[in-house]
């Protein structure tokens, strides 16, 4: 692997969250793991004996600096290279107490340990050859998972269905170079065995694969992050029972005051099993003053980043002039969804026609007292938001950073400028210097060669322990 050289010091960390629970387990990985965890046990400090590996052990476990009892913990050893990391690992397993583990960790630090930091076991896992770059970020992605489908497309990445697809792609690209080789290799022939015909298609399959690929982000990184939903309309057009009744809690003040939501107010939620960021935003009014003025402001930065745009009326308003300015500046650019709200409190018979131009995007009507609707508006949101990813095979490789995305985009570019400069006339022999960058572009991407500060971008983000 490229990067940096693996430390040889030991690290430290607690693998489980912060906070009190039944169990809590800190790890340490290095050539010291093993007998900076027999210290703590004074019957293996004794009699210089140890763990099985492989099978968890109970053992009473002593700070040796204070001579004071930490607790009973289970500890396993892992031997390396059969580790997650590839060094020496131990986890020792004990109650989950915050002041416990701190004391555990301190006391292995006493001995010589370091404290790790962030992602630096899943870092020394790629270093020492144990995964790839690509799946290290599915580690990570699957760690901060919060619905279904980013669950599903992590666990993937992890077992590593991206990285065998980009493996394959990489090696179309060498057969392209050395159906290029085969061609220099008989300059002076009037028809040499690979024509450039031959070499073209080649080059054209590995661009659609790529193109594939590149499909997948836009979706794929709302995955990690989660599709903005902001509900906009007029004050009192139901807003913010509508933003209730989707989270399934009560979080939004609902009035009949005109003008009651002054600030944004966002939560995450999962839709069919994919993620969504719900935002609900003060009423959109010119004739707006003082703090709700600035509510308003606030909801057009939010509308300026929304995925997808609900735009509400009551059921009982008419169609205005507001809206459709409000088309002609949002929804140019943005999917909207068009919400008649509060469809329970009139008539069928009194509900105002809406003149719905063709393009202008889909409408639900709903209610939040007898939950007409929504299920609807749910399914709408889903195929608004992810409706390529939802439609793929759930095993199908997906982007969902944008690193990746653009070393994608980088490697396609560079085919489509091989592709062009034979079709212009540029000697083969040249024009493969755009192969070879385009297969060191998704090189770097799984990791074969990346610099230090690719490997800091990556495990940056990563929770301290893991």
């Amino acid at each position: 692997m490229g990067g940096d050289a693996v430390r040889v010091d030991t690290i430290v960390a607690a693998a489980t969250p912060p906070g009190r629970g039944a169990v809590a387990v800190v790890r340490v990985s290095g050539p010291d793991a093993l007998p900076f965890t027999c210290a703590l046990v004074p019957v293996w400090r004794s009699q210089g004996t140890g763990p099985s590996a492989r099978r968890a052990t109970l053992a009473l476990l002593r700070d040796p600096h204070h001579d004071a009892a930490l607790d009973r913990g289970l500890i396993t050893f892992f031997p390396g290279p059969a580790s997650y990391t590839g060094e020496d690992l131990v986890e020792i397993g004990v109650h989950g107490s915050p002041l416990l583990v701190e004391l555990l960790v301190e006391a292995l630090v006493g001995l010589g340990a370091r404290r790790a930091a962030h992602g630096e076991f899943t870092r020394r896992a790629y270093l020492n050859g144990k995964l790839d770059l690509i799946r290290a970020e599915g580690v990570a992605d699957l760690i901060e998972a919060d619905s279904e489908a980013a669950h599903q497309v992590a666990v993937h990445q992890v077992e590593g269905g991206l990285s065998h697809r980009l493996n394959e792609i990489r090696s179309q690209l060498l057969e392209v170079e050395a159906l290029v080789m085969h061609h220099v290799d008989f300059p002076d022939e009037d028809d040499p065995p690979v024509p450039l015909s031959r070499i073209l298609e080649a080059a054209q399959r590995v661009e659609r694969r790529l193109e594939a690929l590149l499909a997948s982000a836009p979706e794929g990184e709302l995955l990690r992050e989660g599709a903005s939903v902001v509900l906009a309309g007029r004050p009192n057009a139901g807003k913010s029972s509508l933003y209730n009744a989707l989270l399934g809690e009560e979080r939004a003040i609902v009035t009949a005051e005109a003008g009651t939501t002054r600030d944004a107010l966002e939560a995450r939620l999962s839709i069919g099993g994919f993620p969504f960021r719900l935002v609900d935003t003060a009423g959109l009014r010119t004739q707006a003053r003082g703090i709700e003025r600035y509510g308003i402001e606030v909801a057009e930065r939010y509308l300026g980043g929304a995925d997808v745009i609900l735009l509400c009326l009551s059921a009982s308003w008419s169609w205005g002039e507001e809206e459709e300015e409000f088309l002609r500046r949002w929804g140019r650019n943005t999917p909207l969804v068009r919400v008649r709200t509060q469809v329970d409190t009139v008539g069928a018979q009194q509900v105002p026609d809406w003149v719905v131009e063709p393009g202008t995007g889909p409408v639900a009507s709903v209610s939040v007292r007898t939950g007409e609707g929504l299920g609807q508006l749910r399914g709408i949101l889903k195929d608004l938001a992810f409706r390529g990813i939802a439609a793929k095979d759930p095993a199908a490789p997906v982007l969902t950073r944008r690193r990746q995305r653009e070393a994608v985009a980088r490697a396609r570019d560079l085919i489509l400028g091989f592709q062009g400069a034979l079709a212009g006339g540029i000697p083969a022999e040249a024009a493969i210097l755009d192969v070879r960058e385009a297969e060191g572009a998704l090189g770097e991407l799984v990791g074969s060669v990346v610099t230090d500060d690719v490997l800091d971008q990556v495990f940056r983000r990563f929770c301290i322990g893991k």
